[in-house]
């Protein structure tokens, strides 16, 4: 008989903070190309913007709009400010940059690139690329 651990092999110390980064709310708020769209309106915009401003960027209804912002917001890709009766949405773009760049960085971090060979990269050193038709 063959007995199994049922202990679970701790992450590499290195990599144990890349696990808190990759949360499924930010991925998921940036899965969807209408929410790309606005995250890109948002950001040409350079300013914040109110919903039907918004709007313009997407062949959507205000409705949709208005519930993918929410979920950009609670994603903490844009912050909300309240004004009167509007609500004007901005890119957190500093904030965003910090945690794609964070993430990026442990994935180097932990998955170095492999290194290449010096023999192949000596072997290819001078050859131009060969053509189709050859």
């Amino acid at each position: 008989m063959t007995q199994t651990s049922n202990k679970r092999t701790a992450p590499k110390t290195c990599c144990a903070s890349l696990g808190s980064m990759l949360t499924p709310r930010l991925f998921k708020a940036l899965c969807d190309p209408s929410r790309l769209a606005i995250l890109a309106r948002l950001a040409e915009a350079c300013a914040p913007c109110t919903v039907s401003e918004i709007a313009k960027c997407c062949p959507i209804n205000l409705s949709v709009v208005s519930r993918h912002l929410a979920q950009l917001r609670d994603a903490g890709v844009l912050c909300a400010e309240k004004r009167g009766k509007e609500v004007r949405y901005a890119v957190r773009a500093r904030e965003l940059a910090e945690t794609l760049r964070a993430i990026a960085d442990a994935l180097e971090h932990c998955c170095p690139a492999p290194v290449r060979s010096t023999q192949a990269s000596t072997r290819n050193r001078g050859r131009e690329p060969a053509s189709q038709g050859e």
